[in-house]
């Protein structure tokens, strides 16, 4: 297989089969948008009036550990899809399964259908329908939620000014799977914390409804902090990222006694964070800060939206304590490239 990664593949084989409906947001968000019967008609203020659909896939051995408990399992096959509707500002309101078994464990069922219910009863989704087969380990949930068609939040809508901010406490998930896999000791007082946000991500559907109105372009990071701030840009070629390294929270990893190389690539590369990633015009700092407030979500201002100066320039670059700049690479997951995790090319000016 050559050289791909997973939205090439996307775009090169699935691009065509996206709707001509200009109305239909379709491939490349992080959910889809369906208008209704009534938006069809041409009613855009109906508050029913759109469906945001998504879908995830677990693989055993490529998105989790074979050791993985059950119950965390079907917690965060769920949680992984309510996320995503988080990032569109839509509210959750069902989910469809597919499982694919590897053989008939009803041990092994009990426990996972506990924690999808556990998931579903803490963010009030129902499960109303899915399929099952026989194969190797596999995971898919449809999610299905609504918003206002006007309120839904987009990846690619951010405007030059714009503040760039961060929910929550991106890298605790790939410092959590170094702690499991055995690369980092099991000792540090962080691990506790680290193994809880990639077993049970807290999909931040409060804080996605409570920035309806505020956030101007939003995704969640479920790939990594810059190959995901990557999505903002990538359709906007006159925009670039600038994000300020003594604003990264960067330290709260360290204190809990990450080594400050790895704290550093977990930050910016590590993925399977699930936390927000969005933009917001500067006058609304406070209303940002308020609806974090109400969420109950800490929320970090790490950067703003530039004019990219030419063509060529980067969309991401890194605002270094000093005041120069330099250029941040896509580093994350992909499916389709093998990459040491916590292995980041570009390291902060602090120990670089």
């Amino acid at each position: 297989m050559g050289k791909i990664d997973e939205f090439a593949l996307i775009a090169r084989f699935f691009r065509s089969c996206a709707p001509p409906e200009p109305s239909i947001l379709g491939i490349g968000d992080d959910a889809a948008l369906l208008p209704c019967a009534s938006a069809l008609r041409g009613n855009r203020d109906d508050a029913s009036a759109t469906l945001a659909l998504t879908t995830d896939t677990l693989v055993a051995g490529s998105h989790f550990l074979p050791d993985f408990a059950p119950q965390d399992l079907g917690w965060k096959a769920l949680a992984v899809n309510l996320s995503d509707l988080a990032a569109m500002g839509a509210e959750p309101t069902a989910f469809l399964l597919a499982l694919t078994l590897p053989r008939y464990d009803p041990e092994w069922l009990e426990g996972f259908a506990y924690g999808v219910q556990a998931c579903a009863q803490r963010y009030g989704v129902a499960l109303i329908g899915g399929d099952t087969t026989r194969g190797p380990l596999a995971i898919t949930i449809t999610a299905l939620g609504v918003v206002p068609w006007q309120a839904a939040i987009r990846r690619s809508t951010a405007q030059v000014g714009d503040d760039l901010w961060v929910s929550g406490q991106p890298g605790r998930a790939a410092l959590g799977l170094a702690v499991r896999t055995g690369r980092l000791s099991g000792d540090l007082p962080g691990c506790s914390e680290w193994i809880a946000a990639l077993e049970r991500p807290q999909p931040r559907i409060a804080l996605g409804l409570a920035l309806r109105g505020i956030a101007t372009a939003m995704l969640d990071i479920s790939d990594g902090l810059t190959q995901d701030a990557h999505h903002l840009v990538e359709t906007r070629p006159e925009l670039t990222l600038c994000v300020e390294e003594a604003a990264l929270p960067l330290a709260p990893l360290v204190a809990q006694g990450a080594p400050a190389e790895k704290a550093w690539a977990a930050l910016l590369g590590g993925g399977d964070d699930y936390e927000l990633l969005f933009t917001a015009n500067p006058r609304h700092r406070t209303a940002v800060a308020e609806a974090a407030r109400r969420a109950g979500v800490s929320v970090h201002r790490i950067g703003s939206v530039v004019p990219r100066s030419i063509p060529e320039a980067s969309p991401l670059v890194l605002v270094r304590r000093d005041g120069t700049r330099t250029t941040l690479p896509p580093q994350g997951w992909d499916p389709f490239r093998v990459a040491e995790p916590l292995d980041l090319d570009i390291q902060p000016e602090s120990f670089s």
